[in-house]
């Protein structure tokens, strides 16, 4: 959802806009490679884990409040907002 809102933006709009762009982009990668170190053979410890989802986790809040300054960007900031309750949740799962 975030590479899909920084994508319509447009590169050569405001600082503002480009930050926003760019704080999607960086959600969307953040998210990637945490989803791709929960399930995949990475030889991650536990403390490795919980060093990344609290990264992902600190990463998508930081995306939800820039869409939350943006009209029309409400559902990306709920998917931001989703996806860091699911590492929470995780991190909680690992005890």
């Amino acid at each position: 959802m975030c590479v899909l809102r920084a994508g319509v933006l447009d590169p050569d709009g405001s600082a503002e806009t480009d930050r926003l762009r760019r704080t999607g982009i960086r959600c969307a990668e953040v998210c990637d490679a945490t989803c791709r170190a929960l399930t995949e053979e990475t030889g991650l410890d536990e403390d490795a884990l919980r060093v990344q989802l609290e990264w992902c986790r600190a990463v998508c809040l930081d995306c939800a409040r820039a869409f939350d300054a943006r009209p029309g960007a409400e559902r990306s900031a709920a998917a931001c907002r989703a996806c860091a309750a699911a590492c929470t949740d995780f991190m909680a799962a690992l005890g």
